[in-house]
């Protein structure tokens, strides 16, 4: 093993995907050398993830890709309502409206962020990851296996083989990356503990390319539900087609009993299920690939060891429902990458990436229990359908849901309550927007005390300045006179020190302490002019007090009282910086 210090990178990462591509993007974003590898030949070659919150998408605004995104994405205006219907040209059973898109949720969802939320398939989102990544020197290599790793004191040497020739040989790097997805090489390699349930139900997937405008054009839906008796096994009890690009390439998913071994995925049988969730006998349809993949519930408690960091699938893997998945992988690395380039940099001790998993882990833990609960909250649903209890067509479906009798009005009672249950996984704006860390990258103000939530929190954003909350969105106005947001003017690299007009010495005690990667923003002042009060209504401090945010848009510590003078300000600063970085 060697321990030489000629480094061939700062840092390694292990893996093309979100987490991979995010982490090796911001990386070069903050000038910090990276290599990013993988043992195939290109990106993700199936729509995967497809999702794209609000929060991912603001990480995508600070690292400048936004725009872009937006242009290669499906609109927020046509992800639409979901369906719950017999097939996709047949009679509906219900309507949910979904991603915040519907009256009563679109207010919250434009107040809460700058960012809309898009539909961007994974292999799209990949290449314009990586193409950033490498146009800011982020290097990337293909046909590169990652095999093994060794730590010493100094660094890593990362064992790799040339998979085109055969030849192996090694890297070394200060730290190591591993978001190599779910079956994780890194992840076994420095035996992190993993806890939940793998493979607890499965699911067959099919791409095919039909010309389905006829039937979607008029209400768009990324997402469409067929219940039927033919498509009813399983938890969720529906079949599925979802819109990989409006409105001629799809996914037909099922459920299938994985006791009886493979689902038959025959052309014949492929052919009538997805011309069966289609409603369309004679649909002609070209199908591009089959497969099957599993539910799992299971998350890593610990995310690193050592100089070893993990990221993405790698320590959080669960089913789609929620649309969390590659939303999360990205949030891991922007979080673990700021900390990373300030170690590698000299900004901070060593000990602030000693944070990553206390604040991370608990994110993951969520979004596995979330996704999961999203698919098992299918049940009520189920239960009004009533499959396999008499209800063994269609038309016995419709006669059952359009009951007059009083049995009739407890089913659709029962599907308005299914409905309103479902919100959790279409409409949860909390469980995007409200993570709070706990680590000493954070100080706690003692005086807040514990948070009160004044609405549901996994649907509802409260937004805050308390410690460990990201910085919440409001409308400032710069000297184009253009409005520009809150999260717009912190970031980038750098540790935001966010104080009021009154607030002059904090702008002194931030130049006396001249750190170079600390700058101050006054709100009111030109250039950042808050002409709609917006930020006052939500700033929860004096306006001579200060807010701290780290580059990954997070609230580090506050000062909500007014501070008047320029040393008590230098010491408050100093002592927060010295806590926040180590």
């Amino acid at each position: 093993m060697t321990t030489s210090n000629n480094f061939d990178t700062d840092v390694l990462v292990i893996g093309t995907g979100p987490a991979g591509a995010t982490a090796a993007l911001a990386l070069a974003t903050y000038g910090v050398r990276v290599k990013m590898v993988t043992m195939f030949n290109w990106l993700a070659n199936s729509p995967r993830a497809h999702i794209t919150n609000q929060r991912a998408m603001e990480v995508l605004r600070d690292l400048g890709l936004e725009e872009e995104v937006i242009r290669a994405a499906t609109p927020w205006e046509q992800m639409g309502d979901t369906l719950f219907t017999t097939s996709l040209g047949g009679e509906e059973i219900a309507r949910l409206r979904t991603w915040g898109t519907g009256d009563k949720r679109k207010g919250d969802y434009v107040q809460g962020s700058p960012c809309t939320m898009l539909d961007l398939i994974q292999p799209e989102m990949e290449s314009i990851l990586l193409k950033h990544a490498a146009a800011r020197s982020a290097q990337v290599s293909f046909n590169t296996e990652y095999l093994r790793h060794e730590q010493d004191a100094e660094g890593v040497t990362a064992y790799m083989k040339d998979v085109s020739t055969g030849q192996e040989y090694t890297v070394r790097a200060k730290y190591l990356v591993g978001a190599d997805g779910a079956n994780s090489k890194v992840v076994k390699e420095i035996d992190v503990p993993i806890v939940g349930e793998m493979a607890r139900a499965g699911t067959a997937y099919v791409i095919f390319n039909a010309d389905l405008s006829r039937y979607v054009a008029h209400r768009p839906s990324i997402l469409q539900w067929i219940a039927t008796p033919e498509a009813g096994f399983g938890e969720i009890g529906m079949g599925l087609l979802r819109a990989i690009r409006p409105w001629d390439q799809w996914i037909a998913g099922w459920g299938f009993d994985m006791a009886k071994g493979a689902p038959d995925l025959s052309p014949e049988t492929v052919l009538q299920k997805i011309r069966l969730l289609a409603g369309d006998p004679e649909l002609v349809v070209d199908v591009e690939r089959m497969s099957t993949w599993y539910v799992n519930q299971a998350h890593a408690t610990e995310y690193s060891r050592g100089r070893v960091f993990c990221a993405g699938d790698a320590v959080h893997r669960h089913p789609p429902s929620s649309g969390l998945g590659s939303n999360t992988c990205m949030q891991d690395s922007f979080n673990l990458a700021w900390k990373l380039a300030y170690v590698v940099k000299g900004f901070a001790s060593p000990s602030l990436l000693e944070t990553y998993t206390p604040e991370r882990a608990p994110v993951g833990k969520q979004i596995v229990a979330r996704a999961n609960q999203s698919r098992k909250d299918y049940a009520l649903l189920k239960e009004c359908f009533n499959f396999g209890n008499g209800v063994d067509t269609v038309a016995k479906l419709l006669d059952r849901m359009r009951d007059p009798s009083p049995a009739g009005v407890e089913v659709r009672l029962n599907l308005q309550k299914a409905l309103e249950i479902k919100n959790f996984e279409f409409n949860g704006q909390g469980v995007e927007l409200n993570q709070r860390y706990e680590s000493s990258a954070v100080v706690r103000d003692e005086h807040d005390g514990h948070e009160v939530w004044a609405k549901d929190k996994e649907l509802h954003l409260q937004a805050t300045t308390r410690p460990g909350a990201k910085l919440p969105h409001a409308w400032l106005v710069n000297e184009s006179g253009l409005r520009v947001s809150t999260l717009d003017v912190v970031g980038k690299g750098s540790m935001t020190l966010v104080t009021g007009l009154a607030g002059q010495a904090w702008v002194e005690a931030a130049q006396h302490l001249n750190k170079p990667f600390l700058k101050t923003v006054v709100t009111g002042a030109k250039g950042t002019a808050d002409l709609y009060c917006d930020w006052q209504a939500v700033r929860e401090v004096h306006e001579a007090g200060a807010i701290l945010v780290r580059p990954d848009g997070y609230v580090a510590w506050r000062q909500r009282d007014a501070v008047w003078s320029a040393d008590e300000a230098v010491a408050q600063l100093q002592q927060a910086l010295q806590s926040v970085l180590g």
